[in-house]
């Protein structure tokens, strides 16, 4: 059997919850206001999931959406890989859910954890099954209920998240030099402390003690994860020219994690990206995990700032601690 000569991005999708939480709501609850999040973080207002809502519900929504923009219908579909760190259950996986309820019946299925870099992981993975042959056609949903494991009685950490999913179909092609042209990834797992759900699973499962002591909240330690991720941006920027001989004037957009706006102006304009050149949402949805680059990828590509030809560069760092970067010719 021939090897395909690349895998082509086809279509995107994304969905957020209808309930909206802004700026003013956390002055209710927390000692805060909308100045002091705005000028540190850039975030107005995030969408925040239902009680009856869970991630599969959130990703099936970008999915169906993803699948519609590249034509591709769900028994066309090899394999499905959703990348979260708030699934439905600990068994089965998330993407066992999607796959059924979408009906992609001939596809695989698996779950995928990467934290905030999961959407790029997973893209990764996608590639890398579709060139080795093991797929033609590839569903990657990232999707996170991030409300779920926020503290919201922690000023620092809770007005930062909010919950969506975004959703990728990636093919087999016979056309080389277009789609995902190349994809890194890493991990540091002694900085793994850094952000950190410190109980539910298997080294603290769940008991009365890990509920009172409030352990089933994600712990950030937000100066230590600022450096971390301004230095692994502009490594990851820097990488992903180089290797696909670009520079700034090559790129159409940079795609970042939309966690913090100032992390992502230092990074990239350090790297000589002006600011009409960097996608930013994080207004709209605040930092919601895996599925932040992923939404902001289908923002852009429906605002039309990426047309046939452009190559977006997509840069993302999260717990673990792990970072990813990804050139994609449209």
């Amino acid at each position: 059997m021939n090897r395909p000569a690349s895998a082509r991005l086809l279509g995107t999708g994304m969905y957020v919850p209808e309930r909206v939480m802004t700026n003013e709501d956390f002055t209710r609850i927390v000692d805060t206001n909308d100045e002091w999040i705005v000028q540190r973080t850039g975030m107005k207002e995030r969408h925040l999931a239902e009680h009856d809502q869970a991630t599969s519900d959130l990703a099936i929504a970008a999915s169906r959406a993803a699948l519609a923009d590249a034509g591709v219908t769900p028994d066309q579909v090899d394999l499905v890989i959703c990348a979260t760190i708030t699934a439905d259950n600990t068994l089965p996986s998330t993407a066992c859910w999607i796959q059924d309820r979408l009906g992609c019946k001939r596809a695989g299925a698996f779950d995928l954890t990467a934290a905030c870099s999961g959407h790029i992981y997973a893209l990764a993975q996608a590639r890398a099954a579709i060139l080795s042959g093991q797929a033609r056609t590839v569903l990657v949903t990232s999707a996170e209920i991030l409300s779920s494991i926020t503290d919201y009685t922690d000023r620092s950490t809770c007005v930062l998240f909010g919950d969506g999913a975004g959703a990728a179909v990636v093919q087999a092609s016979d056309q080389p030099h277009t789609g995902l042209l190349y994809t890194t990834v890493y991990a540091d797992g002694s900085g793994g402390a850094l952000m950190l759900l410190p109980a539910g699973g298997s080294r603290r499962p769940p008991s009365h003690e890990t509920v009172d002591q409030r352990l089933h909240y994600m712990q950030i330690r937000g100066r230590e994860v600022f450096r971390f991720a301004v230095e692994k941006m502009e490594e990851l920027i820097d990488e992903c020219l180089k290797v696909c001989g670009l520079t700034p004037a090559d790129v159409r957009l940079v795609i970042p994690h939309q966690v913090n706006k100032r992390i992502i102006d230092a990074a990239t304009g350090r790297m000589g990206f002006p600011p009409e050149k960097v996608f930013v949402n994080i207004h709209k949805y605040g930092n919601t995990g895996g599925a932040s680059v992923a939404i902001a990828h289908d923002e852009a590509r429906r605002q039309g700032l990426l047309g046939p030809g452009d190559v977006a560069v997509l840069i993302a760092f999260g717990g673990g601690l792990t970072w990813a970067g990804a050139v994609i010719r449209h």
